[in-house]
C-alpha cells in the first residue's frame, strides 16, 4: 500500500499533536498479523485512557444527566463502531501494518481494527506526551461527536429498548438464537433469530459479531412491534 504521507505528519494533520518517540507511534498502527510486537498492548492502555477523558468531558458538560444517562452517552462515544467510522475518517487504515492475509482481505478497512489501532494510538500519545496530550487529542477527535448527542433515551440500544417496549405490555423477554456462524476464525458472520413469541413475530439480521447480529435482529423486531400498531 502507497503512502503519500508518514505517519507522524498524519498524526499532527488530523489530531495535532506530535510524538517524540516515533517507535511507539509505529507499534500502535502494527497489527498482530505484521509481527510479535504489536498494537495490542497499547490498545488495552489507550482503552482505558479514552474511557476516563470521556467520562471526564461528560461529567463536566452534561451537568444535568444522570449516571446512567452518562454511560450511555459514554459508551456510544467509546464504542468500536463510533471508533471504527472515526478511524476510517481520518485514514488510518491507510498508515497500518498488517499481515499478508489481512492485506488481501481488507483489514485496513475492518471497523474492529481500525478502532483497535485508534485506541493504540491514545495509548501512545498517553504514554509519549502524558495526559495532557492525550486529552487534547481526544477532545480534538470525539468533540463533534460530542455536540452532536442525541436525548440519552434515544441512546438506548435496540435489545433495551426491545426489552422493555415487551415487558410494557407485561410479555415475556424476547429470544435470540444464533442459527450460523461462517467465515475464517478472524472474520467470522453471525447470523442470529430475534422472537417476539406471545407477539408471535420474529426477525433475522447478520453481523461481524454475535452482538452486533443481535442488536440489528432487535432493531428489525422493534420496526415490526411498530408496524404491528400502527393504524
Amino acid at each position: 500500500m502507497k503512502r503519500l504521507e508518514t505517519a507522524a505528519a498524519w498524526l499532527e494533520r488530523q489530531l495535532g499533536c506530535r510524538m517524540s518517540d516515533g517507535l511507539l507511534l509505529e507499534e500502535a498502527l502494527t497489527h498482530r498479523s505484521y509481527a510479535s510486537r504489536n498494537n495490542e498492548r497499547l490498545e488495552y492502555l489507550g482503552d482505558a485512557v479514552l474511557s476516563f477523558v470521556v467520562a471526564e468531558l461528560l461529567y463536566n458538560e452534561s451537568p444535568a444527566a444522570s449516571e446512567g444517562e452518562l454511560s450511555r452517552y459514554r459508551s456510544t462515544l467509546v464504542s468500536g463502531e463510533t471508533l471504527g467510522a472515526l478511524a476510517l475518517e481520518l485514514g488510518l487504515g491507510d498508515h497500518l501494518n498488517l499481515g499478508e492475509g489481512e492485506l488481501k482481505s481488507g483489514g485496513f478497512r475492518r471497523v474492529s481494527i481500525l478502532a483497535d489501532a485508534l485506541e493504540a494510538v491514545v495509548g501512545a500519545i498517553y504514554l509519549d506526551g502524558g495526559m495532557p496530550a492525550a486529552r487534547a487529542a481526544i477532545e480534538r477527535l470525539l468533540r463533534p461527536r460530542l455536540a452532536a448527542l442525541p436525548s440519552a433515551a434515544q441512546l438506548k440500544d435496540p435489545k433495551t429498548r426491545l426489552q422493555e417496549r415487551l415487558q410494557s405490555e407485561g410479555l415475556a423477554l424476547p429470544r435470540y438464537e444464533v442459527l450460523e456462524v461462517s467465515g475464517e476464525p478472524h472474520d467470522q458472520r453471525f447470523r442470529v433469530r430475534c422472537s417476539a413469541e406471545p407477539l408471535g413475530l420474529a426477525s433475522e439480521a447478520s453481523g461481524t459479531s454475535r452482538r452486533r447480529a443481535e442488536q440489528e435482529a432487535a432493531e428489525r423486531l422493534l420496526a415490526l412491534c411498530d408496524a404491528r400498531v400502527a393504524p
